[in-house]
């Protein structure tokens, strides 16, 4: 699977180039050692090496590679990169689902059960893309709701990451165990249902078991290539 290209309308160059290599990267495609060359990338995309070295930068940035005079090692994501990962998005979303309780939810609430629809419509259709993004959207919603500024900067730093680890373990999921997939829907119902009802101890629970349930999921499918790649 390429990235997809209508998540990528309004982006730069160099932006559409670090999805197609996130994406690479993440699904283990491009595994942990290998040395990417600007002048190869650059070719393949038929592009010059700008956008390529700032596609190199955002990647680098975010921990999946390393700038070596040779050219960008890859790095990939290791299972401590993951259970980080895990880590910063459970206290993002425990933290803003705390501002939810005792308020009135009903607009986020109906936002929610239809971002869950479609969700229920993509796995009918076994449509990975859309699947993936309105699971993304779900959970981003919540961090935009809480209007919490540093929160939305720190989440921001991690978005592209976040959506191309969900697109890949969503594609894997679909392929092996999409019966996860209906777990996922129901797990989100759930959450809207103890949004509606403003429990503190009930959203505290469900974003703690949620994550740990997804961890799990994500540790087979995503991490598998980097363990293979080691052996």
């Amino acid at each position: 699977m390429k990235y997809p290209s209508v998540w990528l309308q309004g982006a730069s160059l160099g932006e559409r180039i670090a999805c197609e290599l996130r994406l690479q990267i993440i699904r283990g495609m491009q595994t942990p050692g290998t040395v990417l060359s600007e002048n190869q990338i650059a070719a393949d995309f038929g592009t010059s090496r700008s956008p390529v070295r700032e596609a190199l930068k955002v990647l680098s940035s975010e921990g999946l590679l390393r700038l070596e005079r040779m050219g960008a090692i890859v790095i990939g994501m290791t299972p401590a990169d993951m259970e980080e990962l895990f880590d910063v998005r459970m206290l993002i979303e425990h933290f803003v689902v705390q501002r939810f309780v005792h308020r009135d939810n009903a607009g986020l609430v109906t936002a929610l059960n239809r971002m869950i629809d479609k969700m229920e419509v993509a796995l009918k259709h076994r449509d990975v893309v859309e699947f993936s993004l309105q699971d993304f959207n779900f959970h981003e919603a919540l961090v935009l709701e809480a209007g919490h500024t540093r929160i939305l900067h720190t989440w921001n730093g991690m978005r592209q990451l976040i959506l191309t680890v969900m697109l890949a373990a969503t594609e894997q999921r679909f392929t092996s165990k999409i019966e996860e997939s209906q777990v996922t829907i129901h797990n989100h119902r759930t959450f809207a249902n103890a949004l509606n009802q403003g429990s503190a101890q009930e959203l505290s629970e469900f974003i703690k078991d949620h994550y740990r349930d997804t961890r799990n999921a994500v540790n087979d499918s995503v991490l598998s290539p980097y363990r293979k790649s080691l052996s």
